[in-house]
């Protein structure tokens, strides 16, 4: 387990697995996972999970060296596969940012993008959310051990929630919902509440943006508050989804 820029929230999905996980280790062994154990076994290593997104000329150099020694490179959560809520900065200027913040900012150094680890390196398998659903963790993890290909939705949140029988809030109560162009793996979590999706888990794989730009312009919302929204936890994947 590797962690970049992040709050560290992916890896407590994987320690909160709990029986699932003590299930796991049981046939696999952990050499690298400080938010666990202080124990570091060398590389190279069968599997590695990456947790955050690239920021400095340090993590870009990191994030290589861990390539090169990994079989299997999964990266978790919003920050490793879409820049994270720290990618608003890439439509800033991060030297002012820097400056208001820091009494030194001379001190830094720092990229001027947050971006996925996919930018900088192959990756064998995402995991989107924020945080990444330990479900889809323990989905990878068994898939690896059985040597098959892990089962990753691609499709929208609409579908999740279609299988637990939620009415809509769009269609039912006029609240704005991202779910049509968001990525399944949370199981309609928010909708299943009667809260409407705040596209947590990224773009899904071919989201018609557009038309739910105009469906949620209809719900209440201003043009810029739903580029803020489509921008708030992957900003660094929304040009390659289609803005």
């Amino acid at each position: 387990m590797w962690k970049f820029a992040s709050c560290d929230g992916c890896q407590l999905s994987l320690l909160d697995c709990e029986d699932e996980l003590l299930e796991v280790a049981g046939r696999l062994r952990i050499a690298r996972f400080l938010e666990a154990t202080r124990q570091v076994l060398p590389g190279p290593y069968d599997v590695s999970l990456v947790e955050g997104s690239i920021t400095t000329p340090d993590d870009a150099e990191r994030i290589r060296k861990i390539r090169e020694m990994s079989g299997t490179l999964v990266t978790i959560g919003a920050c490793a596969t879409a820049g994270g809520i720290q990618a608003l900065r890439n439509h800033a200027d991060v030297t002012e940012f820097a400056s208001m913040i820091y009494p030194r900012p001379d001190y830094l150094s720092t990229l001027a993008t947050s971006t996925p680890i996919a930018a900088h390196v192959d990756v064998d398998y995402e995991l989107h959310g924020c945080p990444v659903d330990r479900r889809q963790l323990l989905e990878v993890i068994g898939a690896l051990l059985a040597g098959r290909k892990p089962n990753i939705p691609a499709h929208s949140v609409c579908f999740e929630c279609k299988q637990r029988h939620n009415v809509c809030v769009v269609v039912a109560h006029g609240t704005p919902c991202l779910g049509p162009v968001t990525r399944a793996g949370c199981g309609a979590l928010c909708p299943a509440v009667g809260r409407g999706c705040y596209g947590c888990f990224g773009p899904a794989e071919t989201p018609n943006t557009a038309a739910e730009a105009a469906l949620l312009i209809g719900a209440g919302m201003s043009a810029d508050d739903v580029h803020r929204a489509y921008r708030t936890f992957n900003s660094a994947a929304w040009e390659e989804a289609g803005s």
